[in-house]
């Protein structure tokens, strides 16, 4: 159950995350979907791996809420990273006008 809650909580805080990349820099902006999708991937992904290399992510409980809240932030910075990666690639593939 606490690996569910954890992975829920990263899959957010990536949206999140990848949200407002998207926003704060237009040159990797897919629009607000691709940037909440690409974002959840990225911190559901790189949040649990985060969480294995850090392991005082790892919550004893599912009211820890140290743990719940760096695996919001965790996933939240994994999403942006790779929200970042994407646009970029998605951005320099596209044909310019």
């Amino acid at each position: 159950m606490e690996q569910l809650i954890s992975l829920a909580m990263n899959l957010i805080g990536g949206a999140a995350g990848g949200g407002m990349t998207g926003r704060a820099a237009p040159s990797v902006d897919m629009g607000s979907a691709i940037n909440a999708v690409a974002g959840a991937v990225g911190g559901g992904v790189l949040g649990q791996a985060l969480q294995t290399a850090l392991p005082a992510l790892q919550s004893s409980s599912a009211t820890d809420f140290t743990a719940l809240a760096g695996n919001l932030v965790g996933g939240g910075a994994m999403g942006a990273v790779v929200t970042a990666i994407v646009g970029l690639v998605l951005n320099r593939l596209r044909p310019s006008n």
